[in-house]
């Protein structure tokens, strides 16, 4: 097989061997429903008690705060809904880089006489801090906003959005930290409700998760069948659950080292990038290292995307879940330039990125910009 460079990590993480081996171990020998009360039922149950505790000890809250869904598109269509359907207010403040999985519920509640509002950025793309006091009234139900940016990498300050929303206490707090969780550090003291997913850690498609603080009133959108809180009914997934479990043991303790090897990464990769008079690098001073968005301007995101998955070297066009428009929403938003906004590229890179893959990554990227002046001259 050719030799592949993934760096799309943003986008999906390949589930890592120690998770696989943990998943195999369980299919063959604790597949009993945990629901039953038989030896095997316990066993099983005990797996999934284990890996509550040990989830709910990294985020530091009670193990009775952890909700499991099939993914971080569920958890947020569970907090937005949940929370919306035990209240009669009605202003939801949001901001236009958000997830789709967040437009989607928050759209639907809009359909539904919900005002929508959304805060201005800063020129770097961070929540303006001050516009967002101004929008908070009697009637605002709930803010939503993403701890990290999924296209262009922007960390929000959700920890000072957090404290400034402890002074409305009837004011709900959601952030999707989706793209944030095992990246680097972040503190849900100030957060009502945190959404994530575990294929984004080196687990599998298909679970997830929403921490509920205890004092949050939801209403579920699964009802029936006997799961492990009564806020998602449906047989608990032993397998997947503790896999989940089993991810977050990858990064505990080497947080800080992994992020610094990322960083370090991205300032080599932006100093090759920076050669270039028309290529123009969209992350901003706030985006985290593990996110490099550019735009090669005149040049169509996919004709990019395309040349360089010929020689077997894989990135995004934009987020994965966005629509298949020309267009980057989050570029557009960020930028005002349509065509930046066409030509941009998400080079997104973990811990487990080699810098020899960077080193040939960068000498194709020297080989195609030489073609395209080739080609326009």
């Amino acid at each position: 097989m050719k030799t592949v460079i993934y760096l799309d990590y943003s986008a999906t993480t390949k589930p890592d061997d120690q998770v696989l081996h943990h998943f195999n171990d369980l299919v063959s020998n604790n597949f009993a429903n945990p629901n039953s009360s038989h030896l095997l039922g316990l066993e099983a149950k005990t797996l999934i008690d284990d890996g509550i505790l040990n989830i709910s000890e990294f985020f530091g809250v009670d193990p009775t705060e952890v909700i499991f869904t099939s993914g971080a598109s569920e958890a947020n269509n569970l907090a937005i809904k949940g929370i919306a359907s035990n209240s009669d207010r009605k202003q939801i403040i949001t901001t236009a880089l958000e997830h789709s999985s967040i437009f989607g519920p928050i759209g639907y509640l809009q359909k539904l006489g919900y005002q929508i509002d959304f805060v201005n950025l800063t020129k770097e793309g961070v929540v303006n801090l001050e516009h967002l006091r101004s929008l908070l009234s009697e009637d605002t139900l709930l803010v939503s906003i993403g701890a990290v940016e999924s296209e262009i990498g922007i960390r929000q300050p959700i920890e000072e959005i957090g404290l400034i929303l402890r002074e409305y206490p009837d004011i709900h707090f959601h952030s999707d930290i989706t793209q944030c969780l095992g990246k680097g550090f972040i503190d849900l003291s100030h957060v009502d409700l945190a959404s994530f997913s575990g294929h984004k850690i080196y687990c599998f498609k298909g679970i997830g998760g929403l921490i509920k603080k205890k004092k949050i009133k939801l209403s579920p959108l699964v009802h029936g069948g006997k799961s492990t809180t009564i806020f998602r009914s449906g047989t608990p997934a032993t397998e997947l659950i503790s896999s989940l479990s089993e991810s977050f043991n990858l990064f505990k303790g080497t947080l800080e080292a992994n992020y610094l090897y990322v960083e370090n990464l991205n300032k080599k990769l932006r100093k090759k990038l920076a050669e270039y008079s028309n290529v123009f690098i969209n992350s901003t001073a706030y985006s985290i290292p593990h996110i490099l968005n550019i735009s090669i301007i005149g040049i169509n995101a996919n004709e990019i995307q395309k040349y360089f998955e010929k020689h077997h070297i894989f990135f995004s066009t934009k987020t994965a879940c966005a629509s298949n428009e020309d267009l980057s929403r989050s570029i557009l938003t960020l930028t005002q330039d349509p065509k930046r906004a066409a030509s941009s590229i998400r080079i997104s890179i973990s811990y487990k990125t080699t810098e020899e893959e960077l080193i040939r990554f960068c000498k194709l990227f020297d080989q195609y910009m030489e073609e395209i002046k080739h080609e326009t001259s």
